[in-house]
């Protein structure tokens, strides 16, 4: 099982940008589909983005999408998304988690490892 590390949160104005990153332990990083939620105060995890194994499938919530992008390269081992156009309701903490099933990837439950979380902050 991998474990997972983000990076690269922090404070930015809106409109900035910032880039997430996630790396992984292990030798089964490619056998994962991969996502990022997150999670403001006082409001349940939600899902932004997932990209599939291949890194060539992905999907994203409707409130990212056009703004956001997630990537991955299986040789480094690392997710990566990327957030441009950032607004003040983005404010949250984002986590990475990984998945070998093929369920409903905007489920949290579909995701079996997670990272420790990395603080976004949106300024108005």
């Amino acid at each position: 099982q991998v474990q997972l590390v983000e990076s690269g949160g922090g404070l930015v104005q809106a409109g900035g940008s910032l880039r997430l990153s996630c790396a992984a332990s292990g030798r089964t990083f490619s056998s994962y589909a991969m996502g990022w939620f997150r999670q403001a105060p006082g409001k349940e995890r939600e899902f932004v983005a997932v990209v599939l194994w291949n890194g060539a499938t992905r999907y994203y919530a409707n409130s990212v999408k056009g703004r956001f992008t997630i990537s991955r390269d299986n040789a480094k081992n690392t997710v990566y998304l990327q957030m441009n156009s950032l607004k003040p309701e983005d404010t949250a903490v984002y986590y990475c988690a990984g998945t070998r099933t093929s369920g409903s990837f905007v489920l949290r439950s579909s995701y079996d490892v997670w990272g420790q979380g990395t603080q976004v902050t949106v300024s108005s």
